[in-house]
Parts: C-alpha cells; sequence; structure tokens
C-alpha cells in the first residue's frame, strides 16, 4: 500500500470525525452559497472536531468570504475545507533536516506512551538507509523495555546502541553517547530520553540538564529537539508542548498513532496555536510508516478526499 494510501487510511477515524459535521448541517448544501447561521454551526463542529478555536474561526472566516458558483454540496465543502486547512498547515510544513555538524544530534521528549523509543528506532533506520552512520543513545534508563525495544532496531538497522546500567544518570549516558558519536565521526546521534509527565519537576528537570550536559561537548547541541506527541491524545497535546517548550525549547513536532485517533484535527490546532515544524507524522507501526508531513495531503486526508 502506497504512503498516501495508507495516509487516508489511518486518517479515516479523524476524517469522519471531521466530515461528520458537514452531514449534520443539512441546511447547508443545495443553497447558492452558505448563510451565516450554517457557517457558525460548522465553526462549533469543526471545535468540536479538534481543530481548535482559532483554526476553525479562520476556517469560518474563509469559507464566509468565499465566492460560491451553484449549488453548495458535500464535496464542494470539504475541497473548500482542504484549501483552507493546507494554508493553515503550509506553514508547519518542514522536513527534519541534518545539518552539517557531525555528529547531528536529535533529541526526542515527551510524555509517557508517546511514542518516542518507537521514532527513535525508525528514524535511526531512516537514515542509516540512506548510509548514514547512526548512533542510538538509551537514555531512557528507567524502562528496561525501552533499552530492548531500542536494541532490536538497532541489531535490525545495523545502528549501534550506547546504553547503561539500568536507573542510572541519563545525562551521564547522553553526555558519554556524544562522545563516542564525536570520536567515531558518526553523522548522526539519536537520544531517546523517558517518558516524563509534564507536571513532574523533577523529570523536567533532568531533561533540562542532559539539553546542558550536550552543551558542555557541543555548544549547538542538540540540534533538534523533538518532541513525540501522541496524536490519540487531542488538545491535550496543546497542554504538554506549552510546558516542553518552556524546559527544553522544543523545535519541532513528530506525531505518532494517527491511525488509532478521531483526534486527528489536533495536528491543525497544534500549527495555527504554535506555528512550529511539524517534521514526520506516523500511522503505523513499521519504519516506513513514519513520513515527511504534508500539508496538502494531510488536509485532503483529513476530510476525507483523495490527497491525490
Amino acid at each position: 500500500m502506497s504512503w498516501l494510501k495508507k495516509l487516508t487510511s489511518g486518517l479515516k477515524k479523524s476524517s469522519d470525525a471531521v466530515t461528520a459535521s458537514l452531514s449534520g448541517i443539512s441546511g447547508l448544501f443545495g443553497k447558492p452559497k452558505i448563510d451565516a447561521g450554517s457557517i457558525e454551526e460548522l465553526e462549533e463542529a469543526l471545535i468540536t472536531a479538534d481543530l481548535g478555536v482559532r483554526a476553525a474561526t479562520d476556517i469560518a472566516d474563509s469559507l464566509r468570504s468565499r465566492k460560491w458558483s451553484g449549488p453548495v454540496d458535500a464535496d464542494q465543502l470539504r475541497a473548500a475545507l482542504a484549501e483552507s486547512l493546507t494554508e493553515i498547515l503550509a506553514d508547519a510544513e518542514a522536513p527534519l533536516e541534518i545539518s552539517a555538524a557531525r555528529p547531528h544530534v536529535i533529541l526526542l521528549a515527551g510524555v509517557n506512551g508517546s511514542g518516542k523509543t518507537t521514532t527513535a528506532g525508525k528514524l535511526a533506520a531512516r537514515y542509516a538507509g540512506q548510509g548514514k552512520k547512526v548512533i542510538l543513545a538509551a537514555a531512557d534508563t528507567f524502562r528496561a523495555a525501552a533499552i530492548e525495544q531500542l536494541d532490536r532496531w538497532g541489531a535490525r538497522s545495523g545502528v549501534e546502541v550506547v546504553a547503561g546500567e539500568r536507573g542510572g544518570d541519563a545525562a551521564a549516558l547522553a553526555y558519554q553517547a556524544l562522545e563516542k558519536a564525536q570520536r567515531e565521526q558518526a553523522d548522526i546521534l539519536i537520544i531517546d530520553t523517558a517518558g516524563r509527565l509534564q507536571n513532574r519537576a523533577e523529570l523536567m528537570e533532568e531533561l533540562a540538564k542532559i539539553i546542558r550536559v550536550l552543551g558542555k561537548l557541543d555548544a549547538e547541541a542538540p540540534h533538534d529537539r523533538v518532541l513525540v506527541l501522541d496524536g490519540t491524545v487531542g488538545q491535550n497535546a496543546l497542554a504538554q508542548l506549552r510546558i516542553f517548550q518552556e524546559i527544553a525549547g522544543v523545535t519541532g513536532l513528530i506525531i505518532t498513532k494517527l491511525d488509532g485517533s478521531a483526534k486527528g484535527g489536533v495536528v491543525v490546532a497544534l500549527a495555527r496555536e504554535f506555528g512550529l515544524p511539524l517534521h514526520l507524522v506516523g500511522v503505523g507501526e513499521a519504519a516506513e510508516d513514519l513520513q515527511d508531513f504534508n500539508a496538502r495531503d494531510y488536509a485532503r486526508a483529513l476530510v476525507g478526499l483523495d490527497p491525490a
């Protein structure tokens, strides 16, 4: 199955949540233009579909100003929605670029269960497949399963994994991994950190410490501070991002598990609220199921249109 088909299939629950709002506004269709009452209903429906207040308002304003030719039908409205969504999402479309720094350091952060370790493995597989020398650092020292999981990804991709004792100092492990990556002239170092609730001050301080320690070896490291967000959490993702942005200075996002969610509209809310680069989205377990974010494809899939 192609990536576009996987994306459309993976976002079906989210698409259903968005398009259900259209079918519920029966007075909208068959008119030469959309009236104010219908627009307000649509705006409210988009908010409940996790697009957020600001994005829903922007879309509603766009639809109000649109010149409609002929009676309005569901396909026309979906196409108009996709155009408005693409405009909001376009600024967030930004691949995860590897700089000239050697190694280029990617730090992955996020709450428990967001998919950081799997994402670290998938990124390692992607870059190793491009012929780059990659090192994985298992800085989630509290969870033995995380280290084992990275070991499996490393073995599968031919990528070395730096790990320490369970419960060890995560910052020290990250430091050692960067030393090794510099010594061996690795292209990329990917650091998997422990999941941490955003309201646990001591865990957030540990993340800040990892960043400070890396800076002692390379003032620019980590070059990317990527927050991995679980696509099933909906509007909670915004609260998570606010806290992690304050502590870690998040530079970009990866959204996972969108195939199991009806809350894929939150990607629009994140783009509208924060304007941070959205590097990749995930709609499955395989390495190839994590792909670069494309605003137009995502927008069309979200409203149930063929991305092609």
